[in-house]
C-alpha cells in the first residue's frame, strides 16, 4: 500500500471522501512552491514567505467552543473563555465541513506537541491553504525519522479550512468564523479566518486540559537557559515580551511562547517561535529580526513593496499584529536548545505591560506575591493581537493566559504555588510598558533597560541589593541595577506630577482588588493578603 493510499484510508475513516490530491508531510521549500503557485502570497528581498489574512488579523476568542460532552462537561472552566457548543452543532457543521472539501486539495502535515516523550501530544493537522501546512510544519515539532512519520497515529487532529464560513443562526456559532474543539473526537475544527495563530493556541488549550491532571504545569511562556544549565521563565500575554526578552544572546533558547514544566524540568511545547515583529528594531532584537530575511519563514500581514519585494516592518497599515513564524533550527535560531529541555527553573519573570505607568519596572516577588499576580494576569492587551483591539487596554488575564485555560485558574495556580515552593525559585515582577505616566502620556519603558534589569537579576548580581517597598503594591524594589537609571526603578519619581501618579496607582490597586474577588475562595489567605493597600 503506497503513503497515500494508507493516509487515505485513515481520512476516510474520519470522513474525508473525493479529495482531489492529498499533499501529506511536504518539506518547506515544496509547501513555499505550492503556496507561491496558488497566489496564497509571495517571496520577499530577503526570502521569506509574506501572506495576508485578511480581515482576521488577530484571534477571535469570541468565536471558539468547546463540544460540551462526558469527558469534558464536568471538568471543564466554562464561561466565557471555553463557551459551551453541543455535540449535534458540532456533528451538523463538521459534516459541511467534509462536503466542503470534496474535489479539493488537502495538505497534511504530521508532527508531535511537546518536546518530553513522555507527554508528547502525537498530532496532525489537514489544511486548506500551502501555507498553513507551512506553518504547522514550522511551529510544531518535526518528525524527522521515516520510519517513525510513516507509522504516525495522531491523538488529535487539527482541521483549518480559511474559506468554509459558519451559519450562526444554524450552526449556533456568533460569527462566520469558528474554532470548535472536541476532546471526545479528538479533533480541532477552523474556518471562516485564516490567521495561523488559531491552529496553535488551539492545541495550547488541549494541552492544558491534559496535562495539570498529570501533574504537568502547562505554562504561557518563554524560556531559556544559561552556560551553568540555570534555567528562566518568562510568563506573559502577547506582546509583553516573552519572546524578546528569551531570545539572550548569551543564553540558549528553549521555546518563545509554550511550556510545560513536569517532574524533570521545562520542555517546550512547539518546535518554532511566533514572534511580533511591529516596529522590529535590528540592534535591539537582532535574533528576531533576522528571522524576517530568511528562506522558510513566514511573514503574516507585514506590509512590502510589491516591485522590490522588500517589507516594511514599521508600517501597521494591515494590522499592529504582525508576525514571523519561523522553526527553532540552528539555521534561525543560532543559539537554540535543540532538545527543548530544560531542568527545574531557578528564576521566573512576570511580565506585564502596565498600561497605567504606575508598576515599577523590576520588584522582587514572594512566593505569595508570585502565586497573587499569577493569578491576577494584569497586563494591557495590545492593539492588534486580539480582533478589535487598536490601542493597549489594562485587562486581567489570569494565569497569563485566559484564553487559553481550560481548566479552572486555581489549577495551575496552586500547580504553580507548589512548584515554586519544591524547587526554592526565585521570581520576579517585571513591566515592560509605561513610565513617566500612562499611556498616551508617558513612555514605553526601553527594551535595553528591561534586558539590563533581567540579566542583572538571572546573573545574581541582585542577590544582595538593598530594596524599597512600594506602599501600595507592597512590591521590593531595587534601589539600583547596574546599567539601569536608578530614576526609573522608582515609578512615581518619574512622573512630573506625583499626585497624578497617586491617584493612578489607586485606581489600579482597586482594579486589582476587585480582580480577585473572582478567585477569593479558591487561594489561600495568604495570597488574598498580597491585595495592594489603598
Amino acid at each position: 500500500m503506497s503513503k497515500n493510499s494508507k493516509v487515505s484510508l485513515e481520512l476516510a475513516e474520519i470522513g474525508f471522501r473525493n479529495i482531489l490530491n492529498i499533499h501529506r508531510n511536504l518539506s518547506s521549500a515544496a509547501l513555499i512552491e505550492e503556496a507561491v503557485k496558488r497566489e496564497e502570497g509571495m517571496l520577499s528581498h530577503g526570502g521569506a514567505f509574506i501572506t495576508k489574512t485578511g480581515k482576521y488579523t488577530g484571534r477571535s476568542p469570541k468565536d471558539r467552543f468547546v463540544v460540551k460532552e462526558a469527558s469534558s462537561k464536568d471538568q471543564l472552566w466554562w464561561g466565557e473563555v471555553n463557551q459551551p457548543i453541543s455535540e449535534e452543532k458540532f456533528d451538523s457543521l463538521f459534516l459541511r465541513l467534509l462536503s466542503y472539501w470534496q474535489g479539493r486539495d488537502l495538505f497534511l502535515q504530521d508532527c508531535y506537541v511537546g518536546a518530553d516523550k513522555n507527554y508528547r501530544l502525537p498530532l496532525r493537522v489537514i489544511t486548506e491553504d500551502a501555507w498553513h501546512s507551512m506553518f504547522a510544519r514550522n511551529m510544531f515539532i518535526r518528525i524527522t525519522d521515516s520510519n517513525m512519520l510513516e507509522n504516525h497515529k495522531p491523538k488529535f487532529t487539527v482541521i483549518n479550512a480559511p474559506c468554509f464560513k459558519a451559519d450562526p443562526l444554524t450552526d449556533g456559532t456568533n460569527s462566520e468564523a469558528f474554532v470548535l474543539v472536541n476532546f471526545a473526537k479528538g479533533m480541532v475544527i477552523i474556518g471562516g479566518t485564516s490567521y495561523a495563530g488559531e491552529i496553535k493556541k488551539s492545541i495550547f488549550s488541549v494541552l492544558n486540559f491534559i496535562l495539570p491532571q498529570k501533574n504537568v504545569m502547562s505554562m504561557h511562556c518563554s524560556a531559556n537557559i544559561g552556560k551553568n544549565n540555570d534555567v528562566a521563565v518568562f510568563f506573559g500575554l502577547s506582546g509583553t515580551g516573552k519572546t524578546t526578552l528569551s531570545a539572550d544572546p548569551n543564553r540558549k533558547l528553549i521555546g518563545d511562547d509554550e511550556h510545560g514544566w513536569s517532574d524533570k524540568g521545562v520542555f517546550n511545547f512547539e518546535g518554532g517561535c511566533y514572534a511580533k515583529v511591529i516596529n522590529l528594531d535590528p540592534k535591539a532584537e537582532p535574533e528576531i529580526h533576522s528571522n524576517t530575511e530568511k528562506f522558510g519563514t513566514i511573514l503574516e500581514n507585514v506590509v512590502v513593496d510589491g516591485d522590490t519585494r522588500r517589507v516594511d516592518l514599521n508600517d501597521s497599515t494591515l494590522t499592529e499584529n504582525t508576525r514571523a513564524a519561523y522553526p527553532i533550527t540552528k539555521r534561525h535560531v543560532p543559539n537554540a536548545e535543540l532538545t527543548g529541555y530544560g531542568g527545574h527553573p531557578e528564576k521566573i519573570f512576570m511580565l506585564t505591560a502596565d498600561a497605567f505607568g504606575v508598576l515599577p519596572p523590576i520588584s522582587k516577588l514572594t512566593p505569595a506575591q508570585a502565586m497573587y499576580h499569577f493569578i491576577s494576569g494584569y497586563t494591557a492587551k495590545v492593539g492588534g493581537t486580539e480582533l478589535g483591539i487598536t490601542m493597549p487596554i489594562a485587562t486581567f488575564s489570569t494565569c497569563f493566559g485566559a484564553p487559553f485555560l481550560a481548566l479552572h485558574p486555581s489549577v495551575y495556580t496552586n500547580l504553580l504555588g507548589e512548584k515554586i515552593e519544591e524547587h526554592n525559585v526565585i521570581c520576579w515582577l517585571i513591566n515592560t510598558g509605561w513610565t513617566g505616566g500612562p499611556y498616551g502620556v508617558g513612555s514605553r519603558i526601553k527594551i535595553q533597560h528591561t534586558r539590563a534589569m533581567v540579566t542583572a537579576a538571572l546573573d545574581g548580581k541582585l542577590a544582595n541589593a538593598k530594596f524599597t517597598n512600594d506602599p501600595v503594591f507592597n512590591l521590593l524594589i531595587p534601589n539600583e541595577v547596574p546599567n539601569v537609571p536608578s530614576k526609573l526603578l522608582i515609578p512615581r519619581n518619574t512622573w512630573e506630577n506625583v499626585d497624578d501618579y497617586d491617584e493612578k496607582a489607586k485606581t489600579l490597586a482597586a482594579l486589582f482588588k476587585e480582580n480577585l474577588n473572582n478567585f477569593a475562595e479558591c487561594v489561600s489567605e495568604e495570597v488574598t493578603a498580597q491585595n495592594p493597600k489603598l
